[in-house]
């Protein structure tokens, strides 16, 4: 993380979710032993030693800084916006997506280096080194959900279930769904329409939101 970004989020917690500085501890420092943990997934007494601090006080900051990253929620995550009968957006007006429909979704291969003996899961069907990455963007082109992770040789629909069956994976609300291409079969939230699915999902507008990855 930058120092840009970092003071973005400093600004956020205090502004926010009133997270405070105290007499020993800065919010600055707060957050940065609550980074140093979730990127090295380090224990108490690393940061004890690297941050001259008691476990204790290790312990209650990290947890103050959590609750306020919590609390950020409803700030940073904002719910898709369906499409209405009145869009104008050339993008989704002219496939008569009909109304509610939240976005499109479709799987994106990224290049890896993995140990030659995980090359055959991860190897797509045109011979690459990839990891099958399934990507939903609401209908202004920003990501909602994305799941990494999956191996190249994975079907787009059973990465599709993987996301469902999560406790806290791709939800659509009820009466809601998203487009995707002739690769996944209908389902509840979701519409496969062949031609605007993969007129969406192949124009320049999805290949800079798969970029994105």
């Amino acid at each position: 993380m930058d120092r840009r970004t970092f003071a973005i989020l400093c600004h956020l917690l205090r502004t926010v979710s009133s997270l405070s500085s105290i007499e020993i501890v800065d919010v600055e420092e707060m957050v940065a032993m609550f980074l140093h943990v979730l990127a090295h997934d380090v224990k108490n007494r690393v940061i004890q030693r690297e941050f001259v601090r008691s476990g204790e006080t290790v312990s209650l900051h990290f947890n103050l800084v959590l609750l306020a990253v919590v609390r950020l929620y409803e700030e940073l995550i904002k719910r898709p916006v369906p499409v209405t009968n009145n869009c104008n957006d050339q993008r989704w007006k002219c496939f008569e997506v009909g109304m509610n429909c939240l976005g499109a979704l479709d799987g994106t291969y990224i290049k890896v280096n993995v140990p030659a003996t995980d090359r055959p899961t991860f190897r797509t069907r045109k011979g690459k080194i990839a990891t099958n990455v399934l990507g939903v963007c609401d209908t202004k082109g920003d990501f909602v959900y994305v799941l990494a992770g999956w191996e190249g040789s994975a079907a787009d629909s059973r990465i599709l279930r993987d996301a469902l069956s999560r406790e806290n994976g791709l939800q659509v609300p009820k009466g809601y769904y998203y487009l995707y291409d002739g690769g996944y079969q209908n389902a509840e939230g979701f519409w496969s329409r062949i031609e605007a699915s993969d007129t969406i999902c192949k124009s320049d507008w999805w290949r800079k939101c798969a970029n994105k990855c």
